[in-house]
């Protein structure tokens, strides 16, 4: 990662001051709080704690406040301070098939075990800007009556029906540990842990891209939203001094699973195939985009010919990281002097050994 280089240091306290007079605005308006973020601005705050590493609210609207609304400063903000917190313990794995429900859909079937939820969601809306907003009084003055989550039915997962079918390639945990890229660095080939741990953490536009690109002929994919659900998932972790699990907290989670392309020969069942993904918060195009990325990356697994970038794996796992790429983008604005002087030289030299071959030949001309 590049950073600043050390420069006149009045001028840097004074671009410093200037910044934050910049971040803070008209000082005639009240300024926003930490509470306020948080709350009203729920899916810039999902995407930074996702791509951050950290889920805590407080503090990704913190870093969103101190980057004045620029989310990638935020994730880098939140990332650089994610490396000085100690690590405590380890969670088991999040039991998502648990989730207390507040959204869940699927596009393969209508009817399903516990229903379609359409939650919190602009899926619906015309996409017109509300102006109402704009007025004193345009919000909501009392929440609207929803159903009780907690009175809900069990919602089994659409991939567990089919796989009870023998429909889909059945996935099971290999009892391995999984890689952990922020403690190793990142290797090819790469295991589908470390995989989809980098994806997590990916820019959302750059995952969208390459998602969408898979659905335009780059890539083997034909994909049905099996099931996207968000909610509330419980933690567990195992205090050594203990032996057994004890629940440590909820926290906001969306899920998406894809049904792909089937895969099969003479010798196997033709089956369905998955992709998978998973945020933190209420981050569904997010969810989807990694879901769609994920089986893209899984084509050599079922002997798939790479026809896109997004099967690609060392091309999209080593350009997805935001913070990395702002990185060596914003390098550029630093001192290339030296570097530029050289080109410099070069083509002058270029040039003038240019202007003598083209001089004898304007002469045979004359």
């Amino acid at each position: 990662m590049y950073v600043a280089v050390k420069g006149g240091e009045k001028a840097i306290a004074a671009a410093h001051e200037l910044q934050d007079k910049k971040r803070r605005g008209s000082l005639s308006q009240a300024a926003l709080n930490v509470e306020q973020i948080a709350e009203q601005l729920a899916g810039a705050t999902d995407r930074v704690m996702t791509e951050g590493g950290i889920y805590d609210k407080e503090l990704a609207a913190l870093a969103i406040k101190q980057a004045g609304g620029d989310l990638v400063e935020a994730i880098f903000l939140l990332r650089a301070y994610r490396t000085t917190l100690p690590r405590l313990a380890v969670t088991e794995p999040a039991k998502t098939e648990t989730m207390k429900i507040e959204r869940r859909i699927s596009a393969t079937y209508k009817d399903l075990p516990g229903g379609q939820v359409l939650g919190p969601t602009y899926d619906y809306t015309h996409r017109l800007l509300d102006f109402a907003l704009l007025a004193d009084g345009g919000e909501l003055s009392e929440p609207a009556k929803l159903t009780d989550i907690d009175e809900m039915e069990h919602c089994p997962r659409v991939m567990s029906i089919l796989e009870n079918l023998d429909l889909t390639v059945t996935e099971e945990d290999n009892g391995k540990v999984p890689d952990d890229i922020t403690m190793e660095p990142q290797t090819f080939p790469a295991n589908r842990s470390a995989r989809l741990q980098q994806l997590a953490r990916s820019d959302e536009g750059f995952l969208l891209a390459l998602g969408y690109s898979t659905q335009r002929g780059y890539g083997r994919n034909h994909p049905f939203a099996s099931e996207i659900r968000s909610g509330k998932v419980t933690l567990e972790v195992v205090p050594e001094e203990l032996g057994f699990a004890i629940e440590i907290g909820d926290i906001e989670m969306t899920e998406c699973q894809m049904i792909n392309g089937f895969t099969g020969s003479k010798n196997h069942k033709a089956k369905f195939t998955r992709g998978y993904g998973v945020t933190f918060g209420f981050s569904e195009r997010k969810a989807m985009s990694m879901a769609l990325v994920d089986r893209s990356l899984l084509c050599g697994e079922y002997d798939e010919v790479p026809q896109g970038p997004a099967q690609d794996e060392e091309f999209v796992l080593s350009h997805g990281d935001n913070v990395e790429a702002a990185g060596f983008v914003s390098h550029l604005k630093l001192p290339h002097y030296v570097d530029f002087q050289a080109e410099l030289e070069l083509i002058r030299k270029l040039q003038k050994e240019f202007d003598a071959r083209k001089a004898p030949s304007e002469g045979e001309a004359k």
